[in-house]
């Protein structure tokens, strides 16, 4: 495909920092025709989508991989963003497009691509003392997004931006008041992913996930490797109700979304059952201990401060009613039930 561009415009200029005004001074016609013709065809030609099935995942972690995979099967092209050579490499071997990429210097290349897909989702969590790595660039993400196809954009939060609510139910308009720097960081994040997607003529989606488990992700990959509590599971522990969400059913909420207009900015995505964690490790030790007897050698007790705080109860009311979700998950046990079935032996 060739692009024909009329006298006075100006060539396209990538540089790493910052971004080139549309005057930049300098013009095709100043030009001579066959040193930047060619070029340009193939570069138009890598950027077009074919249709709006295109999907950009900022972040390839775990639950980007898992909604990436339901989605290659439905006939989506998935791109994202991952930050080592060695993950790139998996990640391709999975079947996605992937670029290497460092958002705290973020190329402006890569983000030129974003603008060439229908849908971009945000799983890039907060980085401690820098809160979110990329709306730090918002100015060059504005530019690179304004003019392109994207028609739906969902940043994936936190429900760590209430605070502790003393054990209430909380919804979507319940006040925020994040006790954690975490939880400071995920809502300023949420602000900002949310004006810049007004910039651009879209009205951003807000996901506040709760703890998320699957595959590999588990209660019982924990008790199985016989891991140790680290301290912000030990905090964890001690809290009266916990929220969880089984990432096939974020991924089918984000899948709900797509097709799904709404005025809701923010959604609560959670299960229907805020349980304590001890009660949950409890069950998945349970589930272990008859599947494989004897696997469990040593105790697990761990002494936790118990502090019986009441922290909060996450509704998912809106979720149901709005995006037509039903859980394949509703609670913990039936979440961790399909987990262990799913395993053929212990991977310790």
């Amino acid at each position: 495909m060739e692009v024909r561009l009329a006298p006075g415009s100006a060539i396209p200029v990538r540089l790493r920092y910052g971004y080139v005004p549309k005057n930049f001074g300098l013009s095709l016609s100043m030009i001579p025709r066959s040193s930047y013709s060619s070029s340009i065809s193939v570069h138009t030609n890598l950027s077009e989508p074919k249709s709006e099935k295109h999907i950009f995942i900022l972040g390839l972690g775990f639950v980007g991989q898992f909604l990436g995979q339901e989605l290659k099967t439905q006939g989506w092209a998935v791109s994202g963003t991952c930050t080592s050579h060695l993950k790139k490499k998996k990640l391709e071997e999975m079947g996605f497009d992937v670029y290497l990429f460092d958002a705290k210097e973020p190329e402006l290349r890569t983000l030129d691509i974003l603008k060439h897909h229908a849908h971009l989702l945000v799983c890039i969590p907060p980085v401690m003392g820098i809160g979110d790595p990329m709306i730090q660039h918002k100015e060059i993400l504005r530019s690179s997004l304004i003019n392109g196809n994207i028609q739906w954009l969902c940043y994936l939060s936190s429900t760590s931006v209430y605070g502790d609510c003393d054990g209430a139910w909380v919804d979507e308009d319940y006040p925020t008041n994040p006790t954690s720097e975490l939880g400071t960081m995920r809502l300023a994040a949420e602000e900002g992913w949310s004006k810049l997607a007004l910039n651009i003529g879209l009205s951003a989606q807000v996901f506040r996930l709760g703890g998320i488990y699957g595959p590999g992700r588990s209660a019982i990959d924990t008790i199985i490797k016989q891991e140790l509590l680290s301290e912000r599971q030990k905090m964890r522990a001690s809290r009266k109700y916990t929220s969880r969400v089984h990432v096939k059913d974020i991924c089918q909420a984000l899948k709900a979304s797509f097709d799904t207009p709404s005025l809701r900015k923010v959604y609560n995505i959670v299960d229907d059952d805020p349980a304590p964690r001890e009660e949950v490790f409890e069950y998945a030790r349970k589930l272990v201990e008859e599947k494989w007897p004897g696997l469990i050698k040593q105790s697990h007790e761990q002494t936790i401060e118990s502090l019986e705080r009441g922290e909060k109860r996450v509704s998912n009311s809106r979720m149901k009613e709005e995006l037509g979700v039903e859980l394949l998950y509703p609670n913990y046990k039936s979440g961790l039930q399909s987990i262990i079935n799913q395993m053929e032996s212990p991977v310790i």
